[in-house]
């Protein structure tokens, strides 16, 4: 055999386990046929959270008066962010590639397909190995309907040299949020189109109505109950069709969801077992190849940075240092980093009431406006809210909208992962002035 472990795909579950496997002495290999770093690196997280920063200025720079600055006229160069943000990911990239070599892991470029369950071959080479990993993750999806090929995906976003001054955002997701908070912070007049009639369907609907005032007064437009049936494009713009109605722009951006990358693996020619949108594993995170395990976005499970790198580790201990750990899904922090942002962790309002009964469980909230925008006047409500089972005074979720929520979240994380009680909430001093005072002095 050429590798104790194979892994296919250097995204952020491929580099944890390659890593981890390594400094346990496994001899390792890894594959990537694009740049090393995977979705969050390279065209995800990162990038994101970037625009994100430059999107804000605007808000800030709007601001600036009522504390005393005289700013003067301002506006963002798009092509200068962009280009500052490649750079940065092209940092990156070799960063990763560094801290492979440097953990003794070889990198193999190329595209991996199976060749039978103990084999990946690469261009004219192919590579055995004991033990293997897919962790290849996930592609944006076009819609599959007339011009559906027409426009952008998120990852072409990061790729332009500067931004249109109009877009059409198809989807109701955090991708299609954020990057419609992200384009209108930049200056794009943005709107949003929505098959249903809410945003951010799985979390907590008293936060995601939230976001939504706060992305209508950022000047976001919203469409509700529009299907799109085709997209067009005239010499003047792109022309979404939603039935009998039309929306025009110079861009349309499909944001609408994301499929695990498995079409090259040739799963079958290994027997790895997969409906065409996912992997299937066990808790150990083994396919139905006892060998073969699967990490991060190819499982579909809870499709995050941080799940991907846990699961990844947690298989090299097992594998090459007698581990037994498994990963819990049960309690994973999320953010949107929409503006205003949302995070959450635990249970929302309405599946602790599925789960244990209306009655069951107890609400606390605070909403207020951030003492940042006292002055100014203007800007989205903060929304904090704890979900409480009542017999026990559990804390179930700990759910935020407003400045900095993520940060905020990641402590409250800690609190529920030990079994915190409200009562803990509440004998805990508060830190004022500040935004996450509320979560320990709600009635």
């Amino acid at each position: 055999m050429d590798f104790d472990l194979l892994v296919i795909g250097a995204g952020s579950g491929g580099l944890a386990s390659a890593k981890r496997a390594a400094r346990h002495g496994a001899k390792v290999g890894i594959i990537e046929g694009d740049r090393v770093g995977g979705t969050c690196v390279i065209r995800g997280c990162v990038p994101k959270k970037l625009l994100v920063y430059g999107s804000e200025y605007r808000e800030i720079l709007a601001n600036a008066a009522s504390y005393g600055w005289a700013v003067g006229s301002t506006g963002c160069n798009s092509s200068v962010l962009l280009e500052n943000v490649r750079q940065e990911v092209d940092r990156l990239n070799g960063i990763h590639i560094k801290a492979l070599a440097n953990a003794g892991v070889e990198l193999i470029t190329g595209w991996g397909q199976f060749v039978d369950a103990h084999t990946v071959q690469v261009g004219d080479q192919q590579f055995t190995a004991r033990q293997i990993m897919v962790a290849v993750g996930g592609r944006p999806q076009r819609l599959t309907i007339p011009g559906g090929e027409l426009g952008w995906v998120s990852d072409d976003l990061f790729l332009q040299q500067h931004l249109p001054s109009s877009m059409l955002i198809i989807g109701a997701g955090y991708i299609a949020c954020e990057f419609a908070c992200i384009l209108q912070g930049l200056g794009v007049a943005v709107t949003q189109v929505i098959r249903g009639d809410r945003i951010l369907k799985g979390f907590d609907q008293e936060l995601s109505d939230s976001v939504r005032e706060g992305m209508e007064e950022l000047g976001v437009t919203l469409r509700f109950g529009l299907q799109p049936t085709a997209i067009e494009q005239t010499q003047s713009a792109m022309v979404l069709r939603c039935g009998e109605t039309a929306l025009e722009a110079d861009v349309v951006l499909q944001a609408a969801g994301r499929k695990a990358f498995l079409e090259p693996l040739a799963l079958e020619k290994a027997g790895i077992a997969h409906d065409g949108h996912r992997i299937s594993v066990d808790a150990q995170q083994r396919t139905n190849v006892p060998h073969i395990y699967a990490v991060g976005d190819v499982t579909d499970r809870i499709n995050l940075t941080p799940v991907a790198i846990d699961e990844g580790r947690a298989v090299a201990d097992a594998l090459f240092a007698s581990g037994t750990r498994t990963v819990n899904h049960d309690l994973v922090a999320t953010a949107v980093f929409t503006q205003p942002e949302l995070a959450s962790v635990g249970l929302s309002e309405e599946d602790a009431k599925e789960r244990f009964g209306t009655d069951a469980i107890t609400i606390h909230k605070a909403r207020f406006r951030d003492m940042h925008q006292a002055l100014p006047k203007r800007g989205p409500r903060c929304l904090l809210k704890l979900v409480v089972e009542t017999s026990s005074d559990r804390v179930l979720g700990c759910h935020m909208v407003g400045s900095h929520a993520a940060e905020i979240i990641q402590m409250g994380a800690i609190a529920l992962g030990m079994g915190a009680t409200k009562a803990d909430f509440d004998r805990t001093m508060a830190l004022h002035p500040s935004i996450s005072e509320e979560f320990v002095t709600m009635g």
